[in-house]
């Protein structure tokens, strides 16, 4: 298998795995870029079917968190890293002091926060072996980042509705939520409190009835849920769900949720375009995490974090409105906002380091 020559490579500069025999950890390390400050990202595990999947999942999400702390306005890098198993069969104590090995011999390279199939206690257990996690520190929700991430996608999801069907509110806006885990439920709660219409799947039942039970939303089949029709679809699971064939079969106008790299491939935002649908990028809408997360390390009130968040409304206002004008994809002007604010933290550092 090859790095260089792997799709999603991007001039990534760090690519790293581990094998560890006795715990059994298999993992990998991605920086992509470390312009705006050491690299931060989310410790994933999830039973890939081998080394070429969850490499190509880990170069995509590293990528991704380039962008997204880019456009948060954050000093961080984008990086991830994926460990290859089962969380619910093969996470151990000894697994987890082992991927704490693996972030500290990167020496501040990466910095890892809790993400799909790991959670806060998991980060504490590598914290022993490593100082370079973050998300730790107490917030109102004990340390947990997806209530902000859940904020964020709902400030987004209101900006898109406003954008597209000039609704001032959400209320009698139908929405159909792919996901109900820690993001998803809170994204439901927003909504249900706000008087949209919930429609909601997950694979997992226990996250379903709780949804039902707590916020009496509307339970739907996992295949069904992305070809609802309602005014928004949520994507807050996995990511890889939009492509040819499920765009096709998108009857909502706008796409807004948490998911991690939601298209499949680039060219997947061109089809969304030509489709009519809006689509909230992904890394530019799901940041609120990430934003908590920095918020934790400097201990702002809560008032200042949530300040931060709804910037998010003010950077998807300003993709809208370009996508609109150039009649370009959502995606890629994402994108290239991102790259302009590299290049200009780029250039203002270059005559530092000429100095030094």
């Amino acid at each position: 298998m090859s790095v260089f020559s792997a799709p999603a490579y991007d001039d990534h500069e760090l690519v790293t795995f581990c094998s560890d025999s006795h715990s059994g950890l298999r993992a990998i390390i991605a920086v992509h870029d470390s312009t705006l400050g050491p690299a931060v990202g989310g410790c994933r595990m999830f039973p890939y079917s081998g080394e070429e999947e969850a490499l190509h999942d880990v170069l995509r999400l590293s990528r991704g968190m380039t962008y997204k702390s880019a456009l948060a306005g954050l000093p961080f890098g984008g990086g991830k890293s994926v460990i290859i198993g089962d969380p619910h069969k093969q996470k151990s104590r000894e697994l987890l002091l082992a991927m704490g090995d693996f972030i500290d011999a990167q020496n501040g390279r990466y910095i890892a926060a809790e993400d799909s199939g790991t959670a806060v206690a998991d980060i504490r257990t590598m914290s022993e072996r490593t100082r370079w996690v973050s998300g730790l520190e107490d917030n109102e929700h004990g340390g947990d980042p997806s209530p902000s991430t859940a904020l964020g996608v709902y400030l987004a999801m209101r900006t898109a509705v406003r954008h597209r069907l000039g609704s001032a509110d959400l209320s009698g806006i139908s929405v159909a939520i792919q996901g109900l885990g820690h993001v998803g439920y809170h994204l439901a709660r927003h909504l249900v409190a706000d008087g949209a219409t919930v429609y909601g799947a997950d694979v997992n039942a226990a996250n379903l009835e709780r949804a039902v039970t707590d916020l009496g939303l509307t339970p739907v089949q996992p295949g069904e849920i992305l070809q609802l029709q309602v005014d928004v679809v949520a994507p807050c699971a996995m990511g890889a769900v939009w492509n040819a064939d499920s765009i096709d079969l998108l009857r909502a106008g706008i796409v807004c949720g948490a998911a991690n790299n939601q298209l499949a491939g680039e060219s997947d935002a061109v089809h969304m375009l030509d489709r009519g649908v809006l689509y909230c990028p992904d890394f530019l809408v799901n940041a609120g995490g990430i934003i908590d997360v920095h918020h934790q390390g400097l201990a702002s009130p809560a008032s200042v974090k949530r300040t931060h968040i709804a910037r998010i409304e003010t950077s998807l206002g300003k993709v809208l409105q370009r996508s609109d004008e150039q009649q370009r994809p959502t995606h890629v002007i994402a994108q290239e906002l991102a790259e302009e604010y590299l290049n200009q933290a780029s250039r203002c550092a270059a005559p530092l380091q000429a100095a030094s």
